[in-house]
């Protein structure tokens, strides 16, 4: 680390917190205008104040001479700092501890800062939505940025200020490192990354271009590396003065179609199946930095605009080419396929989030794909 790299200070900050203090105490973060040579401002509803000097330097010197962060802090003539209580504004907005260590699996995430990629959409949504439901702190990152933003609003009315939008593109390792550099500027760290920014072109192999074989795999596959890798980096250092049984968690949202290969959809399932090896390969690099990583194999999301949008869905585009026989309706259409699978439905959000709370709550379980599928896809 280098001296006054806030990026490097604040999830050790935040990690040492929580072995200090088991259920660490939200608290009032004091205006720069309370003396800005006394206080440490690292989050606001504006993003205002400048992290990298003042406190922030002394604290970095403080870690590197001693090896080990300062147990309590004090802001100003303020109460003990918390770093990365709130996402935005003062902390009395909600008196939640930032993290419930103990509780059933309904409370695992309670309080902790989840990123989710791809959230403004789809089922991205589905699970900020279900993140939140359950008391997370989540930062909707998407490529659109209007439709995070929009979410967020509306999330944060019902629940507080829970959520914030972030832009990212996923296939670009700059703009990556920028919105989790961001998110740690916030929140002082990650608890849990949700990678589930996808894309999907069908096509046969004979006919697919290489510029869309090349940008499925550039998004679903070299973007779960990027994400995985600057994510990774502000986990390891937050880990490093957390209490001993903690840990963090990356979760790839995968498909059926990485454990069984989809006709005519090739690209979309080569990206999916190399990301298990990613994620394989990950969970034993990582371990050592304990944080887990698994991924979740959900099957069709039916009611979502991939296959239900009205003009472009799977349901309308496999109605007009008579791929299903017989077939006069969307209705019928969509029928058909969930005739496919044993359960007789497709997959929900609420499923997605039901096996994603499992891994999280499991310490001993990472490199693992858990299909949730309806019973579509059984593994032996």
């Amino acid at each position: 680390m280098q001296s006054g790299d806030s990026g490097s200070v604040l999830p050790l900050l935040r990690g040492a917190l929580l072995r200090f203090i088991p259920a660490v105490t939200l608290c009032e973060v004091p205006d720069s205008s309370a003396g800005s040579d006394l206080s440490l401002r690292v989050h606001g509803e504006d993003g205002s104040g400048d992290p990298s000097g003042g406190p922030v330097a002394e604290l970095q010197t403080f870690v590197n001479t001693h090896g080990t962060v300062p147990r309590t802090i004090r802001v100003a003539d303020g109460p003990l700092l918390a770093v990365g209580s709130t996402l935005s504004g003062p902390a009395e907005r909600s008196g939640e501890p930032l993290i419930n260590s103990l509780g059933g699996r309904e409370d695992v995430v309670k309080g902790r800062v989840a990123v989710v990629t791809g959230g403004a959409q789809g089922f991205g949504e589905q699970i900020v939505r279900e993140l939140v439901g359950h008391g997370a702190r989540v930062f909707i990152a998407d490529l659109n940025l209007d439709g995070a933003a929009a979410l967020s609003s509306e999330l944060n009315a019902l629940h507080g200020a829970v959520t914030r939008g972030v832009a990212v593109d996923v296939s670009s390792e700059a703009s990556v490192s920028a919105m989790f550099a961001e998110v740690t500027r916030l929140a002082g760290g990650v608890d849990l990354l949700v990678s589930n920014a996808g894309v999907l072109k069908a096509g046969s192999v004979k006919e697919l271009s290489s510029a869309d074989f090349e940008f499925v795999t550039r998004v679903n596959y070299t973007g779960f590396f990027l994400c995985t890798k600057h994510c990774a980096q502000h986990m390891a250092e937050q880990n490093r003065f957390a209490p001993a049984e903690r840990s963090t968690d990356i979760v790839q949202i995968n498909s059926k179609s990485g454990l069984s290969g989809s006709n005519r959809n090739g690209a979309y399932a080569g990206s999916k199946f190399g990301s298990l090896g990613l994620v394989q390969s990950f969970a034993l690099e990582l371990v050592g930095d304990r944080i887990k990583v698994n991924a979740i194999c959900p099957g069709n999301f039916f009611d979502g605009p991939l296959w239900s949008d009205p003009d472009r869905g799977l349901f309308v585009q496999y109605l007009h080419a008579g791929k299903v026989p017989g077939a006069t309706s969307v209705a019928d259409v969509k029928a058909h396929y969930e005739a496919q699978v044993p359960m007789g439905r497709g997959c929900r959000g609420e499923d997605v989030v039901h096996a994603l709370l499992y891994v999280v709550e499991q310490p001993y379980e990472t490199g693992q794909a858990v299909p949730v599928t309806g019973g579509q896809i059984m593994l032996s």
